[in-house]
């Protein structure tokens, strides 16, 4: 089989560490005995012409190879401060933005968000009523939207949606469902109870 071509899009692991619901480190989170984190990041780099890891600060115990690592560039902002740092560091036009505690993440879904409307800024999917922001694609045109929110302490990166100023492409259930590979790329693990559920049998989960 032949390899497939890489995106001229930058994939961004945002990987900030801290997890009050889990009770400890998401990065170093395993389903089915894989790392979570290093599943990811091959994904990425499997799919995209460059990957960047944003970090809220170095972690000596995180081995990360074969791309760059940057340091968020506004400390304490959470997710908002992880991508707005990703936008920054990337030299692609656009990126694909994704959270480290995804253990599903699948390629055929990324592939078709990143090319199903190139000329928005956003492509974010709802589902069930709830944005999925970390698995989501922008271009560099918000970053300046996201530094002005910052700035104000809305790190609530739904706001962004709804900027007048930004073409924003809102995917459904019935638009990724057509990829055949159900929505499971969306779920993360959030809490003990997700992390056994993920890592439950197929057969018993709900």
């Amino acid at each position: 089989m032949s390899e497939r071509t890489l995106v001229n899009v930058t994939g961004v692991l945002i990987a900030g560490g801290k997890s009050r619901r889990m009770g400890r480190d998401k990065r170093f989170l395993k389903v089915n005995g894989e790392s979570v984190f290093d599943r990811t990041l091959s994904l990425l780099m499997d799919t995209f012409v460059e990957t960047v890891v944003v970090l809220a600060e170095p972690i000596e115990s995180l081995e990360v190879r074969g791309c760059r690592v940057v340091y968020d560039v506004i400390p304490n902002a959470g997710s908002l401060g992880g991508l707005y740092t990703g936008l920054l560091a990337a030299s692609q036009p656009r990126i694909f933005a994704v959270a480290c505690d995804m253990p599903f993440l699948h390629a055929e879904v990324i592939r078709y968000m990143v090319s199903c409307d190139e000329t928005a800024d956003v492509v974010v999917a709802e589902l069930e009523g709830q944005f999925q922001p970390m698995h989501a694609v922008y271009s560099k045109r918000c970053a300046e939207f996201l530094k002005a929110m910052a700035e104000r302490q809305n790190l609530k990166i739904q706001t962004l949606y709804r900027s007048e100023a930004l073409r924003v492409a809102v995917l459904g259930a019935n638009d990724l469902s057509s990829l055949g590979v159900g929505l499971r790329s969306f779920q993360n693990i959030n809490t003990p109870e997700d992390l056994a559920l993920a890592n439950a049998p197929i057969s018993d989960k709900p």
